[in-house]
């Protein structure tokens, strides 16, 4: 893919900072995870917790070393989170029987029990957030956030 040139909508003046786009969507992002992090505590649940627990029911990671990469989180952070959701039964842990040194996660029938409970509270707050869009705006948006995550997400080369 070709790189594109960068835009200048910005100068890079002082108190530029705070009317940027990225810390808008900082701003929405933390606000998001503020209301579903109050929604979870009613399934007994921290962000720290659902978000393994979604990448889990949904493949995204089957061991430990997986969650770490997916979640941008150190190993020692995940382990005890790890050891937190097997503590509430949620989690289980078996080694691999292709491979004993891979610990293979899984969720447990209580664990699949509360998953049930995320994707109600997700789409609430999300829902909430999208009030008064119609459906030709909301597609606008994500089209919009693809492309700025695609342009993000372009490997860049420091300035020399």
């Amino acid at each position: 893919m070709k790189p594109r040139t960068p835009a200048t909508f910005y100068g890079g003046a002082q108190g530029e900072v705070t009317k940027t786009v990225g810390h808008l969507m900082h701003r929405i992002v933390t606000e998001l995870r503020r209301r579903i992090e109050q929604r979870m505590a009613v399934h007994g649940l921290t962000s720290a917790q659902w978000v393994p627990l979604w990448m889990l029911a949904s493949g995204q990671g089957h061991t430990a070393q997986e969650l770490t990469c997916i979640m941008h989180a150190d190993a020692g952070s995940i382990t005890r989170m790890l050891d937190r959701l097997e503590a509430k039964g949620l989690v289980e842990r078996e080694r691999s029987a292709g491979d004993r040194r891979v610990v293979e996660l899984r969720l447990t029938a209580a664990g699949r029990a509360t998953m049930r409970q995320v994707p109600p509270v997700l789409a609430e707050v999300n829902n909430a957030a999208l009030a008064g869009f119609n459906a030709e705006e909301f597609a606008l948006l994500k089209s919009f956030l693809e492309r700025i995550h695609a342009n993000v997400s372009q490997e860049e080369t420091a300035p020399s």
